[in-house]
Order: structure tokens, then sequence, then C-alpha cells
């Protein structure tokens, strides 16, 4: 004769913690870089030519493309570590919030880039390339956003993130009367659009803030 055992619930699958959703992002993009910069050293650098060229038409594709793409190896592994520790960083405040934080830099800060790029440029034609506008976004980002949703941690991460990073700024200042093959106007802009990207992005945290302080009562 049979006996009936109750059911043993199915255990539901334990969500990974976000740091290591985080660090996977994050590391399945540079090597998504990885990749593409190997593809286009085996096209003679044919990838390259789709980069942002600023006020004309058809450059408004780089906004696109531009980030993906770099010079060379050494253009890369430049980029590779910034890009690492600040993009991780970025996921911590959320993974919603980094995709939407990057789409903004990528795009707002592409496009300044495609109105800009020719500023103190060379004579001949500029086209903009590298994940570098991407760092500065996310450097920009860091800082503003901590210190907009005034969370201690967030603001101490900023504070370590712009005394470790922020000899990279130097990169943003103009130099007009030369050429230096570095986009700074590419940098300024993704700054710039790391800034947007923070005040919109801490909406929830700074209304809330906003409620809590209506309500307390005046002393």
């Amino acid at each position: 004769m049979g006996v009936s055992q109750p059911a043993t619930p199915a255990s539901s699958p334990t969500k990974p913690p976000a740091w290591q959703i985080g660090g996977a992002t994050i590391l399945s993009f540079v090597a998504l870089l990885y990749v593409i910069e190997l593809v286009d050293q085996l096209t003679g650098h044919h990838l390259d030519v789709n980069g942002i060229r600023p006020l004309e038409a058809d450059g408004l594709w780089g906004i696109l493309f531009a980030p993906l793409l770099h010079a060379d190896w050494s253009h890369l592994i430049s980029n590779t570590f910034p890009l690492l520790v600040l993009g991780f960083l970025m996921t911590l405040a959320g993974l919603s919030r980094f995709l939407w934080a990057t789409a903004i830099v990528w795009i707002v800060g592409g496009f300044g880039t495609w109105l800009i790029g020719n500023v103190g440029a060379c004579r001949f034609e500029s086209d903009h390339i590298g994940a570098s506008g991407l760092i500065f976004g996310y450097l920009a980002f860091l800082i503003v956003f901590g210190w907009l949703i005034r969370r201690v941690w967030d603001i101490i991460t900023g504070l370590v993130v712009l005394f470790a990073y922020g000899g990279i700024l130097v990169g943003a200042v103009p130099v007009l009367d030369k050429c230096h093959g570095v986009s700074w106007q590419g940098h300024l802009c993704g700054a710039a659009a790391g800034v947007l990207a923070a005040y919109l992005l801490s909406g929830p945290e700074r209304k809330a803030r906003a409620r809590n302080k209506s309500r307390t009562p005046a002393a």
C-alpha cells in the first residue's frame, strides 16, 4: 500500500547579488569592445570611419557607433581600466539606472560632440571614436548623483572616484591652437551628459526628500 507524502514546494532560484550582475554586465560590454577592435584590425581599420564626423549628416550615425570603436589596441587598453571601474560603480546605483545613464551619455554626449567636434580641431576632417566619452560621463554621473541624493556612501564613492580619476579631466580642457589627437570635445560633452543623467535619474530621491522636508514642522 502506497503512502502519500506531502509535495515539497519547489525552491525559487536565488537571484545573484547586484554586484555580480553589475560586474558581469560591464565585463561583457568591455569584452564586446575587444571583439570589435579585433574585427577592425583584421579588416584594415575599416570600421573606424564610422565615428562622429561633426556637422555632417552621415556623421550622425557615428553617435551610435563611436563609443564601440578605437584607433588601436593601445587606445582601447587605456580606456579599459577606468571603464571597468567606473562602469561597475555605476551598476551599483541599479542596473536600470546604469542602462538609462549609459543611453543618455551615449546619445546626448555623442550629439554634443557632433555639434562642437570641429571646435579647435585640426584643418583635416575630424572623426571622433572611443569610449572615453562614456568614461567622462560615468565619472560626472557618480560625483553629481551622490551629491544630489545626499547619501553618505554615494558621496564618499564620488569623492574617491574624483581623486582617483580626476586627472583624466585634464583631457576636457580645450587646446584651440594645437592638434593632440584627443577628443576633448567628446570628453566635455560626455561629462555634461553625465551631469544631465544624474539630475534626471536622481528625481525619485530628490522628490522624496522634498516631501519629507515639507512634512517637517518648522521649529
